[in-house]
């Protein structure tokens, strides 16, 4: 590898909370590191520089189980988007590449290769182009869902919702097949996976969220990590990238 990883990540602004999870910045990366990707129920923009210095530009769905990049990448600049983004900002589903990408024009939102040279330059520019598109209206039933899933860490169930929100299991589910490509109950489970980590992380190898009981923990760790909690703590070579998230978020 060429170098220590080198991992930058910022929050964004509060205007645009509700559809930007984080930027983030991963500079000396190989597939060196063998590294692994977990599910974390965001959409990322990936804006990487090819071999012969071009920009490559890749939306990246929703992942219901790990992921093991193979391919040659030293350094990218991404955001980290919130499911609501994908209809009010992109203004297309995600459900044709639910565990893959999509590559993008070279010329997406007027990127070009040496917005990548400065992080926060990256960030502002971004920020300027996401609040140019933030729509006018929101559907306060999908905005009143996502700030109720985020905040219960996926914990919540779907009828409770369908009561606050006042929209049926019916019509959540088709919302969330057709633009995500899975049922919200497997999106909750992504986000109580995402909420463990921190727990595994502390050395906490027993559910601390609603699991059934510690075999369905250990399970449902293997379904999305590939690895026992016990191996996931151990974190050998620093290899899972979400944890790079946790130490600075």
């Amino acid at each position: 590898m060429g170098g220590t990883l080198d991992f930058k990540l910022v929050q964004p602004e509060e205007s645009i909370k509700d559809f930007v999870y984080c930027f983030s910045s991963l500079q000396n990366f190989s597939n060196d590191h063998k590294a692994v990707v977990t599910p974390n129920g965001r959409i990322d923009l990936i804006c990487s520089k090819t071999n012969n210095n071009k920009i490559q530009v890749a939306l990246l769905g929703l992942e219901t189980q790990p992921k093991y990049p193979d391919q040659e990448i030293s350094d990218f600049c991404s955001v980290s988007f919130n499911p609501l983004a994908i209809e009010y900002i992109f203004g297309f589903p995600v459900a044709d590449i639910i565990n893959s990408g999509r590559l993008m024009p070279d010329d997406f939102w007027g990127l070009k290769i040496e917005d990548l040279d400065h992080f926060d330059a990256f960030c502002d520019m971004m920020t300027k182009k996401i609040t140019a598109l933030l729509p006018a209206d929101v559907d306060v039933r999908k905005s009143k869902l996502f700030e109720l899933v985020f905040a219960q860490d996926g914990e919540i169930s779907v009828a409770e919702l369908c009561e606050k929100i006042l929209w049926s299991p019916r019509q959540i589910n088709r919302y969330f097949n057709q633009q995500f490509g899975l049922p919200l109950k497997a999106y909750c489970k992504i986000l109580r996976f995402q909420a463990s980590l921190s727990h595994i992380k502390a050395g906490t190898l027993y559910p601390q969220l609603n699991f059934t009981d510690q075999s369905h923990f250990i399970k449902e760790v293997k379904r999305l990590s590939g690895v026992s909690p016990k191996e996931l703590y151990k974190n050998k070579n620093d290899r899972f990238l979400q944890f790079l998230v946790d130490d600075q978020k």
